[in-house]
């Protein structure tokens, strides 16, 4: 009779360490959610389409988990050294062609920190409309336009037009090293390239640029991207190393690189939370050619394609989540 007692004082008392255990996880969890409201994120809007897209889909997540979000417009030029300072909070789009040094500095400088590649395989390179093989015969090897670079030209001149936008390549180099009969024609907004290329499409116009993977274009218009000779560190650093013997960067840009998430060293001691869901998460071709698609060929505004990115991917972003934070409370 003792000992049957004792067992149900037992039992009794581990319901009610249970129960307020419980009590306590949740009043942990409305606390941590109403703290947020204290904690402000900041996020960088940089010069393309997909990244400010899904940027402004995150900011949306985290604004109804309760923080307080702001954004900041700015070139990639910009973004290491206010990253570095904590002006903005984290990258989600860092491409190795474009960024790889920077950042690659940045993270050696310890000034912050690197969260690991997507599973999206990017290309960055002159790209072409499909139907411009026609027009030169040879592509998408990059000696075709040795032959038909004029069929690129804007009249009255005969060399070829080669459109880019706001970034630094070294295709200025590229285009002395291997002898080619091209100018650059630079634009400050990238949305007057994509209108140039819309105008060509209905036309069926030659027109050649810098153009990406994962882009708008792979979901939406068909093309190729030229093919130089194949990337080699030395192409970079030794004039020597490939097909001109006295200059550099005769060579394409790096394929199959990476694309990876980047982050002030701050934010996990400032927003654990929004640290780990950064970390966790990983983007796809699909789903980084769409947000660009959708403002870049369907014509939505940057708000509305963000709303509709996230509807799209929302389980996603659910489970990047609970794999962080959510998963411990």
């Amino acid at each position: 009779m003792f000992l049957m007692n004792t067992t149900n004082i037992s039992i009794r008392f581990f319901k009610q360490k249970r129960a307020l255990l419980l009590i306590a996880a949740l009043i942990n969890t409305c606390f941590s959610y109403a703290a947020n409201n204290n904690v402000q994120i900041s996020i960088p809007l940089l010069d393309w389409s997909s990244q400010r897209v899904i940027s402004k889909a995150i900011g949306t997540h985290l604004l109804n988990n309760n923080y307080q979000v702001n954004y900041k417009t700015m070139s990639e030029n910009d973004l290491w050294g206010s990253q570095a300072r904590g002006i903005v909070h984290f990258q989600i789009e860092v491409w190795q062609a474009s960024a790889g040094r920077e950042s690659q500095l940045m993270v050696d400088k310890k000034r912050f920190i690197e969260l690991g590649n997507h599973s999206a395989q990017p290309i960055e390179e002159w790209w072409y409309p499909l139907y411009v093989e026609k027009l030169c015969p040879g592509l998408p090897k990059w000696t075709a336009l040795l032959k038909c670079s004029h069929i690129f030209a804007e009249p009255p001149s005969t060399k070829g037009v080669y459109h880019l936008g706001p970034w630094e390549y070294n295709d200025a180099d590229l285009i002395r090293s291997l002898g080619l009969n091209f100018r650059i024609k630079k634009y400050l907004n990238v949305e007057d390239i994509w209108q140039k290329l819309a105008q060509a499409q209905a036309e069926k116009k030659p027109m050649i640029l810098l153009n990406w993977t994962p882009n708008w274009t792979d979901q939406r218009m068909p093309g190729r991207f030229v093919q130089f000779p194949a990337y080699h560190p030395e192409c970079e650093t030794n004039a020597s190393w490939g097909i001109n013997l006295n200059l550099k960067f005769d060579c394409a840009n790096i394929k199959d690189g990476w694309i990876k998430k980047t982050t002030w060293a701050g934010l996990p001691k400032h927003a654990p939370c929004v640290y780990k869901l950064i970390e966790n998460m990983d983007l796809t071709n699909e789903m980084i050619a769409e947000a660009a698609a959708l403002v870049n060929f369907d014509g939505l505004n940057e708000e509305q394609a963000s709303k509709k990115w996230l509807d799209k991917y929302q389980t996603n972003i659910t489970s990047w989540d609970k794999q962080g934070c959510l998963a411990s409370l």
